[in-house]
């Protein structure tokens, strides 16, 4: 179990951007990296991603269009892995998990499997190893890129994208970076993880 709290993250050190504002200005930065170390931190259980024909796929329950969607995607994973390596640009992930997993994450570790497979870096880490890391709230949802930017990506209740905040802060920025290592240091390599808990499940329901 993690034991140092996460760092603090006040929304008005902050600047709130649209959704489409942060697509933007995400996209733009992250293409621009040059030799520099990102994050991503997942720890909700369940999203409405729209515009995603596998997620879709999920909703009408048809586990099988879903494999396929996915797997139609491997060589475009593939080219976009080798097109970080080539820029130094390492995008480092890691999905928080309860169990038993909701039928969103077992979706999406399918994924993160074929993405592991296709030479990106993604780790899976229990939710009891952050219980005492969260304190009396759920660690936010992040993206830190090359260690100057940091995204707190906001979802409705509903679990539909809303937008984000970012900071640039050195130290807040610099302190969630530290932190963000120390939970990819403690987890677990996804295919491992998948290999034990997901690969023996059931297709999961409509969702």
């Amino acid at each position: 179990m993690l034991d140092l709290l996460a760092p603090g993250l006040p929304d008005e050190l902050g600047e709130r951007l649209t959704r489409q504002d942060y697509k933007r200005d995400f996209r733009g930065r992250r293409a621009a990296i040059r030799d520099g170390e990102s994050w991503k931190l997942e720890r909700l259980q369940h999203f409405e991603e729209t515009g995603d024909d596998s997620r879709e796929a999920l909703r009408r329950g048809d586990w099988p269009a879903v494999l396929r969607l996915f797997e139609a995607d491997r060589d475009a994973l593939v080219r976009r892995a080798r097109d970080e390596a080539a820029r130094g640009a390492v995008f480092h992930r890691v999905r928080v998990v309860e169990e038993p997993l909701t039928p969103y994450v077992q979706w999406e570790l399918h994924w993160l499997r074929l993405s592991a497979e296709c030479g990106h870096s993604v780790r899976v880490l229990p939710a009891s190893a952050v219980a005492a890391a969260e304190g009396d709230a759920l660690l936010p949802e992040l993206n830190l890129l090359d260690s100057r930017v940091l995204y707190r990506v906001l979802y409705t209740a509903a679990g539909q994208p809303d937008g984000a905040i970012r900071f640039t802060d050195p130290s807040i920025v610099g302190n969630w970076a530290e932190h963000l290592r120390e939970l990819y240091a403690a987890a677990e390599d996804v295919q491992a993880y998948f290999d034990r808990a997901v690969a023996d499940l059931p297709p999961p329901p409509a969702a």
